[in-house]
């Protein structure tokens, strides 16, 4: 896992640099995909993944060199064969973990983070799963053990296999002729995450598009269907760690409602949204049914709020920077609590994004639970060793914690026309119009 930290050291900067181009680009040419709390929402949603997965918190249910030493037939000797069967068996069995995770109803709960942005842009990317608690993808590899491929070749190319997936989520750049055929591209991936009829669960492969044509998934981006994004029951939330588990709580409580025992127990293994008849009828839940006219969630936000809530966001990523930076002196239970601070940080402040009342006692318990931290310690967990003056600025950041709460909760004037109902009136005219 110290290894996985350090790559992301270097990842997490390219990631930045990508992001601020497509930013810019989109000021640059008057065509901009992002939109603050949106952004700040993916980025933060990218945050908590990455805490999670290198802390290693998953139950995993068999591991790749589990099923390499019980399963290999043969060994791969060739060097270069070794590293293309196994991006291709990589590759193979992204296809089919991103099937399953569209298809069946549990599996959809660790991918709908991904969907949830109802903007496509590089940021939606970073919208990655906290709720894929259990790992079973090894599964999928067992041709790769069969075929004796090394666990270190897999172990290498895994994460460059998911950092390929960045950057086709993009509005910016259109089909790219020849290529439309070998690799999955942004116009492809904009149909993967549109929410049109024509779209719905299309366009599954990962980095090449042949699977998708080998097994009938694959769908063209058409002129006169310009993508719609999000997902047909919205979020409703800036709180990515609220829309990791959104899925999963409609379940439970729908195997509770449903007086059918049968029900109760296929509601995990069902296709995708499938609800029992009885709990329609008696707890029904409003989706979208016209994709061109619906209300995208745009809460009123000030100018103050939005400068506050990206803050709020970058200073979390450089805590989580330094975290992964000194990722082994810290120790594992360290570790545990300093990312515990950065979880609750990003939880409450994507619900003060969302207008929640509740977010002042969030940010005011974070607040003094961080000023207390210090006071026991005298330090932020060896922060003073690399920044002279830190305690002190971790002291003041804590401070502005709880005053923001209590500020943007209390105090901050609340004038002006509901963004909301202006992303009503004006986006769906302009989408259908290829404006975005």
């Amino acid at each position: 896992m110290e290894t996985y930290a350090t790559a992301l050291l270097y990842a997490i900067p390219f990631f930045v640099v990508l992001l601020a181009l497509e930013i810019g680009y989109g000021f640059f040419v008057k065509k901009q995909m992002h939109k603050v709390m949106d952004t700040v929402s993916s980025i933060s949603s990218g945050l908590t993944n990455i805490i999670k997965d290198s802390l290693g918190l998953a139950l995993i249910v068999v591991s790749y060199p589990f099923l390499l030493k019980h399963l290999a037939i043969t060994e791969i000797k060739a060097t270069w064969l070794v590293w293309l069967v196994a991006f291709l068996v990589l590759d193979f069995a992204g296809y089919w973990n991103h099937r399953l995770s569209h298809k069946v109803n549990i599996f959809w709960n660790q991918h709908v983070i991904h969907h949830s942005s109802e903007e496509f842009n590089l940021a939606c990317a970073l919208r990655q799963p906290i709720s894929n608690l259990i790992g079973y993808f090894s599964i999928l590899l067992i041709p790769a053990a069969l075929l004796g491929v090394p666990h270190k070749v897999i172990a290498v190319l895994a994460p460059i296999h998911l950092f390929a997936q960045f950057w086709y989520h993009t509005r910016h750049i259109n089909k790219m002729g020849w290529l439309e055929y070998v690799l999955v591209t942004p116009s492809q991936h904009r149909v993967h995450h549109a929410i049109n009829p024509e779209y719905i669960d299309k366009n599954l492969g990962q980095i090449l598009c042949i699977w998708d044509r080998m097994f009938g998934t694959f769908q063209e981006e058409l002129e006169e269907v310009p993508p719609q994004y999000g997902v047909l029951k919205p979020a409703a939330t800036w709180n990515p760690i609220l829309i990791n588990f959104q899925h999963l709580w409609r379940m439970i409580k729908d195997a509770w409602y449903t007086s059918s025992y049968w029900d109760k127990i296929r509601i995990w293994f069902m296709p995708t949204g499938w609800r029992p008849a009885d709990v329609i009828l008696s707890h029904p839940v409003e989706g979208i049914k016209d994709v061109y006219q619906f209300k995208r969630y745009s809460p009123k936000a000030t100018i103050a709020l939005k400068v506050y809530s990206v803050l709020q966001m970058i200073l979390s990523l450089l805590l989580m920077m330094f975290m992964f930076y000194n990722y082994g002196a810290i120790g594992f239970e360290g570790l545990l609590w300093f990312s515990g601070f950065i979880f609750v940080g990003i939880y409450g402040y994507t619900t003060l994004m969302d207008g929640k009342k509740q977010a002042v006692w969030i940010e005011a318990g974070r607040g003094l639970a961080g000023i207390a931290w210090l006071g026991l310690y005298g330090d932020w967990f060896g922060l003073g060793g690399y920044l002279y003056g830190a305690e002190l600025g971790m002291l003041v950041y804590f401070i502005g914690t709880i005053l923001g709460g209590v500020y943007f909760t209390f105090l901050e004037p609340r004038e002006g026309k509901n963004t909301l109902q202006a992303e009503q009136e004006q986006h769906p005219k302009e989408e259908k119009l290829g404006v975005m």
